[in-house]
């Protein structure tokens, strides 16, 4: 339950900060290959966020609470 919340607050930054879209956020997450893959990574590696944007992903991610699903 805690990891679908957090994931769901991530998506919500992704979509409203970085104005990523819901089916460009959904082919990332289905692409993972483990739970354990970073997500700000894949972001980055399928050339859906700029440098720039990973940065603010990080910067983030370092002002929420346990977000260890996400990196």
């Amino acid at each position: 339950m805690e990891i679908n919340f957090k994931l769901k607050e991530f998506t919500n930054f992704l979509q409203e900060e970085l104005a990523i879209s819901p089916a460009e956020v959904a082919v990332v997450i289905e692409r993972r290959q483990s739970i354990s893959d970073p997500l700000p990574m894949l972001l980055w590696q399928y050339g859906l966020v700029s440098i720039e944007q990973l940065q603010r992903i990080f910067d983030w991610l370092d002002n929420q609470p346990v977000c260890n699903v996400l990196v």
